[in-house]
């Protein structure tokens, strides 16, 4: 764009070649799964949550700590359980008896990376705990309100919740969640390769012996964050935003379509992805991309739509077929 200023576009060119370079860092601890490490990208340039749902065994926690220790960023772990409590995520008030006061202990959520396992497994209460620090970026306790570091992002796994003993995130949790990505199992070649690396000693959780190494930091971030705001949007390409999410609403095997909130996301990860694949403007290719990733938990099945075999990303792919491609 023309009023980016050469020294920050040097910057911006140098932070893009930096977040490409992850995924080959992220690759010698993780077989596969490009897709799930550009969707993290994404999140941390556009300032968003990701929700990341696959059976377990498919090295979600292995990718978004790979993906922390190659980006020098902190990030903290809270394996999510029945008992969990909302205290035990955001933090307490505990009694010092040597000043006589209660004083504020920070919990895991003051990291850059929060890995949030299994978050379906904790019960609606202690989902919600979230809610604040994902929305406001920051923690509200005894009429005190402590800021998050930043970059702060959630990157939380959850099981299918077809699974037994899971509690499924409610809307308006699940809304907070910029991208929902699922999770594959490996292909064949893939799943030998990760047998080979194991049978020759790889220990998941040594990254540093498996060679992982930080290829950007803080300021690549920063570069990368303001660059993506620069990237222009044509009026026709919002229009074809808008018309994707509203597709949605109207569609008969959706009870709940995309709200104005969806179409935001959608904007906000197609510049990234453009920006990322080395362009300053978005296509209609580019929202395309990102369609199915950033609605897919934003619209809920009618219950006879699913009852007919009918899935979220089959309608999705309908309504992305069935709405006119601007020129």
């Amino acid at each position: 764009m023309s009023d980016v200023h050469p020294g920050s576009q040097a910057s911006a060119d140098t932070a893009r070649q930096a977040l490409i370079a992850l995924r080959s860092e992220v690759a010698k601890a993780v077989v596969g799964q490009e897709e799930i490490v550009t969707g993290l990208v994404i999140a941390l340039l556009c300032r968003g949550h990701i929700l990341l749902e696959g059976v377990p065994g498919v090295a979600k926690t292995l990718l978004v700590r790979a993906v922390a220790a190659a980006l020098s960023l902190e990030s903290r772990r809270v394996q999510f359980t029945p008992d969990l409590m909302p205290g035990d995520v955001t933090g307490s008030m505990v009694y010092d008896a040597r000043t006589a006061k209660f004083e504020f202990r920070e919990g895991p959520v003051f990291t850059n990376l929060l890995l949030a396992d299994e978050i379906n497994r904790t019960p609606p209460k202690t989902q919600a705990a979230l809610l604040e620090a994902m929305e406001e970026r920051q923690v509200s306790m005894d009429g005190r309100t402590m800021e998050l570091p930043d970059p702060f992002v959630v990157a939380a796994t959850q099981n299918p919740v077809e699974y037994e003993g899971t509690y499924p995130l409610p809307e308006a949790q699940l809304d907070r969640f910029l991208l929902k990505l699922i999770v594959p199992l490996p292909e064949r070649d893939q799943e030998v390769e990760m047998l080979s690396r194991h049978a020759a000693g790889f220990d998941p959780s040594d990254l540093a012996a498996a060679g992982v190494r930080p290829v950007a930091g803080a300021a690549e971030l920063a570069a990368a964050r303001a660059a993506v705001q620069q990237v222009h949007v044509s009026p026709q390409v919002l229009g074809y935003i808008v018309d994707l999410c509203r597709a949605t609403r109207t569609s008969p095997s959706l009870l709940l379509g995309a709200s104005p909130r969806g179409a935001t996301a959608l904007l906000r990860t197609s510049r990234a992805w453009a920006w990322l694949s080395g362009r300053d403007y978005v296509t209609p290719d580019d929202v395309k991309a990102l369609a199915k990733a950033t609605l897919r938990h934003r619209v809920v099945l009618r219950a006879e739509a699913e009852l007919e075999g009918a899935s979220t990303d089959g309608v999705l792919d309908g309504v992305l077929a069935s709405v006119p491609v601007p020129r």
